[in-house]
């Protein structure tokens, strides 16, 4: 299929998703997140897909949020409901998904880049929460997973000031998962990926959820004695007989999915 405001390329079983918008450093609008959220909708029901990459063409803007000029034109309506960048409001998304953040990330490109699981910058990347400085919030799940995701006091001085943090001390307090030299960001990601498919796509899953959902049980004891709904799956699945077995003959497991 061909795309007008991003590029989707399937290697194997990784999806490499690039915002193409450079001339507005990735900022995006409705029609843009509704078309990023059947690329995501896509992405989510393929079997033979396992995980996912975010990143932005060019090599200043990962994602600037908001096309603000489309707003001040009066031509903004809502996004879908899967939200910012087709990712924002997809909370039943089990497969992985990593952030190669490759220059500026603000507001609601700062907000796609925490809705994945893995954040990896180059050290030219910059984010911020700006917002406020526009009269707005950063209400595309920046205000709840930031705070989720580092000290709340750190989170705070972010979320009230909009101030720009580079990708190090990104990394220093929390939301950065690796920094690397500027333009490697997409190969860091590929990396992680590789790392990620060497493991059992239902454990990867089962693993996910488990970890964002128990963190909304009120006790740890109540969040380990939950199986969830992936957990399950993996249970019940033939990896989960593979796995043991590759390891007791001494072999590389043959993941099937099912």
């Amino acid at each position: 299929m061909s795309y007008q405001f991003c590029t989707v390329q399937d290697e194997g079983r990784l999806r490499i998703v690039t915002l193409n918008r450079p001339e507005v450093l990735n900022a995006l609008h409705a029609d843009a997140n509704d078309e990023l959220a059947a690329v995501w909708d896509e992405f989510a029901v393929r079997d033979d897909l396992w995980v996912g990459i975010i990143t932005g063409a060019g090599e200043r803007g990962f994602c600037a949020g908001n096309d603000l000029k489309v707003q001040a034109g009066g031509k903004r309506r809502p996004n879908g409901p899967r939200g910012f960048a087709g990712i924002c409001s997809r909370f039943d998304l089990t497969k992985p998904l990593i952030a190669a953040v490759n220059g500026v990330a603000m507001g609601g490109g700062f907000e796609t880049a925490l809705a994945c699981d893995i954040i990896i910058a180059a050290e030219n990347a910059v984010f911020a929460l700006p917002e406020p400085r526009v009269g707005l919030i950063a209400g595309a799940g920046g205000v709840h997973r930031l705070p989720r995701s580092i000290p709340i006091k750190k989170a705070m001085g972010m979320i009230l000031t909009g101030r720009r943090v580079p990708a190090r001390e990104g990394s220093e307090i929390g939301f950065v998962t690796e920094v690397v030299p500027e333009g490697q960001a997409l190969e860091a990601a590929r990396r992680w990926a590789a790392m990620i498919l060497e493991c059992s796509p239902k454990a990867v899953r089962a693993s996910k959820q488990a970890s964002y959902s128990g963190m909304d049980e009120p006790s740890l004891a109540q969040a380990m004695g939950t199986v969830y709904a992936a957990q399950r799956e993996n249970m019940e699945s033939q990896d989960y007989i593979e796995g043991p077995k590759a390891f007791a003959e001494k072999r590389k497991p043959i993941w099937r999915n099912r």
